[in-house]
């Protein structure tokens, strides 16, 4: 169980990270080269670092271990270290950010109604616009740390997460000395003070990274044939079609089978109620079988121990020498033929 805890510790932290690293490069080298100016700072990207490798690896390497854990099959000596799931979670939240990102800097002012920070000349005060930016991107990365919580594609992040006393301090922790940074950082971190409604709004993005989380997760993993996996331990050609993914987890896949298998169940009860109704009305049928041919004689019913047929005979002509034998579930005598 511990063994299995230290490598999902390990893929929770590298989600978490390959999502920041993957944002803020792009951000930085797009904002560069339109702008001239990046919207995130030096310090700025010294502090995201610091959440990204210090803080993150505290909160996401120390969950401790569930039996849950033990209800999966084990990973195989060659399973990919980032597997599609992951890799579904870090483009996805990635997309979300990057849009966010961009529509902050390219009309993040006209949304705010604020000033435009985007041809301030260089070594101008700190601006609102882009702290807006480097605040919002932060919440993200806040709360897109408790989505990394989960790797298979769970719904419920929050799930265990009072359990881990050194997760909860970092996650508030972090979120205090934000507040400090943006408040009172100034200029060495290239911040000035936002309104209460700015603040809100920041907030808001943020959160809607747990929103965009369940999105992604009802998704099913094999519907993204293009997604690969990453950190292989062997080559591609090793690898056949059948054991490839073989050990992914994807609970949107379980959810989607679960509701068909629910969906055939319900049409197996419904088929059994109509072989059941269909069954008593062939045995009402063959009631009226044995009473007709008699006209008013009185059949008597008995089972021969020795054998699997049933033998009926009149009871008031015991000279007839007609004697039937009924086997289930046709009416005939043990020669085959039917009684006249």
């Amino acid at each position: 169980m511990w063994g299995r805890n230290v490598y999902d510790s390990i893929s929770k932290f590298l989600q978490f990270q390959l999502t920041v690293n993957v944002v803020a490069v792009i951000v930085a080298f797009t904002g560069a080269c339109i702008t001239q100016d990046s919207p995130l700072k030096a310090v700025q990207m010294l502090w995201v670092n610091l959440i990204m490798d210090t803080f993150a690896s505290l909160a996401l390497a120390t969950e401790p271990p569930t039996d849950s854990l033990l209800k999966r099959r084990p990973y195989g000596r060659n399973k990919p270290l980032i597997s599609r799931t992951m890799m579904k979670n870090i483009l996805g939240h990635a997309v979300y950010q990057l849009t966010i990102i961009f529509f902050l800097v390219f009309a993040g002012e006209k949304f705010f109604d604020i000033d435009s920070g985007r041809n301030a000349p260089l070594h101008s005060p700190p601006t609102q616009h882009y702290t807006i930016i480097f605040n919002t991107f932060v919440l993200m990365q806040l709360f897109n740390e408790i989505n990394s919580r989960k790797i298979h594609g769970e719904r419920n992040v929050f799930a265990g997460i009072f359990r881990n006393l050194i997760f909860c301090s970092v996650v508030m922790g972090t979120f205090i000395s934000q507040i400090i940074i943006v408040e009172f950082g100034g200029k060495p971190f290239s911040c000035t003070k936002l309104s209460l409604s700015q603040w809100f709004w920041c907030l808001f993005i943020g959160i809607g990274e747990l929103l965009w989380g369940q999105v992604i997760s009802t998704i099913p993993t094999q519907s993204l044939k293009f997604l690969k996996e990453a950190g292989h331990g062997t080559a591609k050609e090793e690898i056949t079609k059948d054991a490839e993914g073989m050990d992914e987890i994807d609970h949107a896949e379980m959810e989607l089978r679960r509701g068909q298998i629910l969906w055939f169940r319900g049409l197996n009860r419904i088929q059994t109620q109509i072989d059941v109704i269909n069954t008593f009305q062939t045995g009402a049928n063959f009631k009226g079988v044995l009473k007709r041919p008699t006209m008013g004689q009185h059949l008597d019913v008995k089972h021969d121990p020795s054998s699997s047929y049933v033998t009926v005979v009149p009871v008031n002509s015991p000279n007839t020498s007609v004697a039937a034998a009924v086997s289930s579930p046709t009416l005939g005598n043990q020669s085959g033929q039917s009684i006249p």
